[in-house]
């Protein structure tokens, strides 16, 4: 009987053991389907729009990102993604930085609200998820308690509007003096109480004055979607504060090992779109291999 026992047991935890591997290796550390992208006017290639996303299909990506309002008509776009089978993925207000929902002015702040949802509209046309959005823009003249107040003020004018497309309000860490910190973007976020409402979070806006990897962990779920970009602390030291993005992907200070891990703690599988210089096919092949090299640096 004591024979007959132990062999037993001893199958019973290599049989826990393999399990407990098999968990692990399925757990959020594992590389989820993470999409990537690029912004359109990074693409200096092609005449037409449809020659465009036909190039950046060819190239590896997943999708694209367009301007609201832009050069074309949602014919046009709608007819390239469907030849080329190249989805827009989100659509970035364009008027938020000239008329921001903070103003002082109603009538700059109505403008944005406006523009606001002629990008949800355009989303919905293309058959994107999100809008990206810059909430406020904090200055001498703009105050940030009245930023906080006037701009949920004029998001919830459009939320119901998002809601009902079926459209992502995502809002942008940009230098606009807001929301400074991730806790403070996390209260903002889940003062509107809405699924519609969360975070585009751009790494390389945060490296010239924190870490990514500590915002990703503190928002958490209500990161919808990533920006890549590149930043260089020695060039901020050495040449100003912009010159800091003046350099490639991976050749700067973001720590993409750890903020790859940090997104698949928090399961993240959504899309990352490059936001910095365009170029030609060469070009774009390249920033579409370093990006491949971001999403596979977990540590």
């Amino acid at each position: 009987m004591l024979q007959f026992t132990i062999p037993v047991i001893g199958l019973f935890c290599m049989l826990l053991v393999s399990a407990a591997s098999t968990h692990a290796a399925s757990g959020p550390l594992v590389s989820p389907a993470m999409k990537k992208a690029v912004k359109i006017e990074m693409v200096q290639e092609g005449d037409t729009l449809e020659e465009k996303f036909r190039l950046l299909r060819s190239l590896g990506y997943d999708g694209v990102e367009l301007p609201s309002p832009n050069a074309w008509s949602v014919e046009e776009v709608v007819a390239a993604s469907k030849a080329t089978g190249l989805p827009v993925h989100g659509v970035v207000c364009s008027e938020h930085w000239k008329s921001p929902l903070n103003d002082s002015n109603p009538e700059v702040r109505a403008k944005c609200v406006a523009a606001i949802r002629e990008a949800i509209s355009d989303a919905k046309a293309y058959g994107a998820t999100s809008v990206l959005v810059v909430p406020a823009v904090v200055g001498k003249n703009r105050a940030y308690d009245d930023a906080w107040r006037l701009s949920r003020t004029e998001l919830l004018k459009v939320i119901p509007d998002a809601e009902a497309a079926g459209i992502d309000i995502a809002f942008e860490n940009v230098w606009n003096n807001f929301l400074l910190s991730p806790r403070e973007a996390a209260e903002y976020v889940d003062s509107f109480e809405s699924d519609r409402v969360g975070w585009y979070l751009d790494v390389g806006n945060l490296v010239a004055y924190g870490w990514p990897e500590q915002w990703i962990r503190v928002l958490g779920p209500r990161i919808m979607k990533i920006d890549a970009k590149e930043y260089s602390r020695e060039k901020l030291n050495k040449e100003g504060r912009w010159a800091g993005f003046d350099v490639l992907l991976l050749e700067g200070d973001c720590d993409w090992p750890a903020v790859m891990t940090a997104l698949r703690e928090i399961g993240f599988d959504g899309w990352m779109t490059a936001e910095i210089g365009g170029g030609d096919r060469a070009w774009l092949t390249d920033v579409a291999t370093r990006m491949d090299r971001i999403r596979d640096s977990a540590e």
